[in-house]
């Protein structure tokens, strides 16, 4: 019995599937998460101190206020180490399964809850972050661009927010056309370098301002519930300043890897750089400026702050500088999934026109929402609960209960069990936190200010 000849039908079989093989990889290769691997280690460092230190630690102060010495600081480490290891958990995923790289966040869901359902528990919360995100930093760096505006120039006449937010739109209108995440690299390492000096600012000028006389750390709220509403919206604020795992995932993605060398190695060095970074941005100017100012600080610390003009006018464009990176390191996941549909499922050919055009739209779509809703800050506090938390706190540990099964009562299935419990109590008070805030500026809202 001899073997049989491949025949006719096996040969376009295969043919066919090269064929497919072939074309799959060109759309990888043009894809911007996946066309380019040669990232070293210390851009995953500032990638991820761009990803994770917002504006918002300028409000750490404030929220540490609403919480007291206590608790405060309970809740400052205890994010920091829980998300340090939720993220760990990530970047060991990553690569988990031989000749296989989970380069997107929703793929290692398909991984851990199948084809479907993992598209649809993954996809629409990361949306909410990264799209809710962008709008948020628009509105941050207008308002700073105002900020810094007033600063130097007191005299001059008021400009609408509105226009302040076009101009700083108008720096991703460009900046939006860089094809992936190393060509971002510079913008990336400018605004992480940017975090570190607002925040020693923050806290600097603090110190040399020295405690107030009459300073208080007493809860500011008349009353139990407003006390107790306050302190559910400051763990809010508290636990999002570490919010950086809706990208960690594709940052991965951008270093090189081979069996000897996995791309975890220099992944997870760069993520312990950008943890110290996160640290020294985050506790001084929680401690410092709680410490300085009391109850009375302003949920900007810079505002509190005042003089001298020209340090707080430099401050507010390092954040304006911050912000411009961080909208595009949270762009590029949501450019990857439009280019994604566009390019595999509504079969546009991949081109420069395409990109282009899909990338202004969006660029031009989180304007139009930033200009309309400048009070969005607030609307984060009470969806970015829904979505924050699952994505930071308890997704990446129900995935690695689902995959690794680790047994029951070991060290590593209570660890994911804790942080699984915390994180969803933080995803059910923190936006009712959120909500009451809402409700009580609403009156204040203007559309269009």
């Amino acid at each position: 019995m001899g073997t049989q000849a491949p025949t006719h039908q096996d040969s376009y079989d295969r043919a066919n599937i090269e064929e497919k093989l072939a074309k799959q990889k060109a759309i990888d290769d043009w894809l911007p998460i996946t066309s380019s691997r040669n990232a070293k280690w210390w851009y995953s460092a500032f990638h991820n101190v761009t990803a994770m230190v917002g504006a918002g630690v300028l409000s750490l102060p404030y929220a540490m206020s609403e919480l007291g010495w206590g608790p405060g600081v309970v809740v400052l480490v205890l994010s920091w180490i829980i998300t340090l290891y939720t993220l760990w958990q990530m970047v060991e995923m990553h690569e988990m399964v031989p000749g296989r790289r989970f380069d997107r966040y929703h793929e290692l869901g398909q991984y851990a809850f199948g084809e479907k359902l993992g598209l649809y528990i993954v996809v629409p919360q990361q949306l909410i972050v990264e799209v809710g995100v962008n709008v948020v930093y628009m509105v941050t760096g207008g308002k700073s661009l105002k900020k810094f505006h007033d600063t130097v120039c007191p005299d001059c006449k008021s400009i609408k927010l509105t226009y302040f937010i076009m101009i700083f739109a108008s720096v991703h209108f460009v900046l939006s056309h860089l094809p992936n995440f190393n060509s971002i690299s510079g913008v990336s390492l400018a605004a992480a370098v940017m975090s570190l000096s607002y925040s020693t600012i923050a806290w600097g000028a603090s110190v040399d301002k020295g405690v107030k006389p009459d300073v208080q750390y007493g809860y500011k709220a008349k009353s139990t519930s407003g006390t107790v509403f306050n302190f559910f919206n400051a763990l809010g604020d508290v636990a999002f300043a570490y919010a950086g795992h809706n990208v960690v995932l594709e940052i991965q993605a951008t270093i090189p890897s081979t069996p000897e060398k996995p791309s975890k190695g220099p992944m997870w060095r760069g993520v312990i750089v950008a943890y110290i970074v996160v640290a020294l941005c985050y506790f001084p100017v929680a401690l410092i400026g709680y410490w300085m100012f009391g109850n009375s600080v302003d949920d900007n610390i810079l505002m509190s702050l005042k003089k001298p003009r020209w340090l707080i006018a430099m401050a507010n464009m390092f954040v304006v500088i911050h912000v411009i990176g961080s909208y595009q390191i949270y762009a590029m996941p949501v450019f990857d999934m439009i280019e994604t549909v566009l390019v595999k499922k509504l079969h546009f050919k991949p081109s420069g026109i395409l990109r282009f055009v899909s990338r202004t739209v969006y660029v031009a779509f989180t304007m139009f929402v930033a200009i309309t809703f400048p009070f969005f800050g607030g609307l984060l506090g009470f969806f970015g609960g829904f979505a924050f938390a699952p994505t930071t706190y308890f997704l990446p540990c129900i995935m690695w209960l689902a995959i690794y099964k680790p047994r029951k009562f070991s060290l590593s299935w209570w660890a994911n069990w804790i942080c699984i419990i915390l994180g969803a109590l933080l995803m059910i008070v923190a936006p009712i936190g959120g909500l009451r805030t809402i409700i009580i500026q609403a009156k204040n809202y203007d559309f269009y200010s």
